[in-house]
């Protein structure tokens, strides 16, 4: 398979784009392109010394790295990714959540959980304008407000048009790919490693494979998701989403592409994969 790239090198990414390469102050920052809901007010906090981002793979289970993880600053985790029952391997604590607003509904399913007993999580919502959209009140917005009103003490915040225009542009200078031409469509992984490298100090990402992972002759077979047993084959589905020519996660060029970032800032990957990238 081919990777989304470009024979004609860009520029590897948007300015201000990445981590702080020396210590930071404690002081409270400002963060431009996460709007709070419903108020608006853009996200305000610290930066986390040590951020843990946790992958939703099935390279999770039996990895006994929950100790791990749970000693991180912040716990970093994607969509509807349990750790109930799963405690060992992916840890107990979630400072943040980033959810795609195709997850926000199997949220919902389970309010108790996500809602009730999370509240001292941070979530972020990426997706479309006409979903997320303040003004004319878009149905994932409209649902965002509802869990408001019940759960008056959460955090959420939606990442605003311009945030995500942004993301659309650090995909097309990486790769020389216009994402939307390309038929690409972002992962909620990579809204989350941009997110990491703005909140984050230093990023350990747990669970996650390299690029070539999957061309190896003799890769583990695991679930695409670690609590979603009996689906789809991790590898095969990141292959089949590399191959679309239409609405496509570039899962494998999203991974050759934070390799060359871990290159340059500090992010750290766990899996055995990526020792010698």
């Amino acid at each position: 398979y081919i990777l989304l790239s470009s024979k004609a090198r860009v520029q590897p990414c948007c300015p201000g784009l990445g981590l702080r390469d020396s210590p930071t102050t404690s002081s409270i920052r400002s963060f431009q392109g996460y709007s709070r809901v419903p108020d608006g007010k853009p996200l305000e906090r610290v930066l986390c010394r040590h951020c843990a981002i946790v992958s939703s793979s099935g390279q999770m289970l039996g990895s006994q790295l929950g100790e791990a993880i749970d000693r991180q600053e912040c716990v970093v985790r994607m969509n509807h990714a349990p750790t109930a029952g799963y405690e060992q391997d992916v840890g107990t604590r979630s400072t943040i959540r980033v959810v795609s607003h195709t997850s926000v509904p199997l949220l919902l399913r389970n309010q108790p959980y996500f809602f009730q007993q999370s509240q001292e999580t941070l979530y972020f919502i990426w997706g479309p304008a006409k979903k997320l959209n303040r003004e004319k009140v878009g149905p994932t917005y409209q649902a965002l407000l509802e869990v408001m009103e019940k759960y008056p003490q959460l955090q959420i915040y939606t990442l605003t048009e311009e945030k995500m225009t942004y993301c659309d542009d650090v995909f097309q200078n990486e790769t020389g790919k216009n994402r939307m031409k390309s038929g690409s469509f972002l992962s909620t992984g990579w809204f989350t490693m941009i997110l990491a490298m703005e909140l984050c100090e230093q990023i350990h990402v747990f669970g996650m494979v390299s690029d070539s992972y999957c061309r190896e002759k003799n890769h583990s077979s695991v679930p695409y998701h670690y609590f979603e047993k009996g689906k789809l084959d991790e590898c095969k589905m990141y292959l089949m989403h590399e191959l679309a020519h239409h609405a496509g996660h570039r899962f494998i060029t999203e991974k050759a592409i934070f390799s060359r970032w871990a290159k340059r800032k500090n992010i750290v990957f766990n899996h055995s994969s990526w020792v010698g990238e």
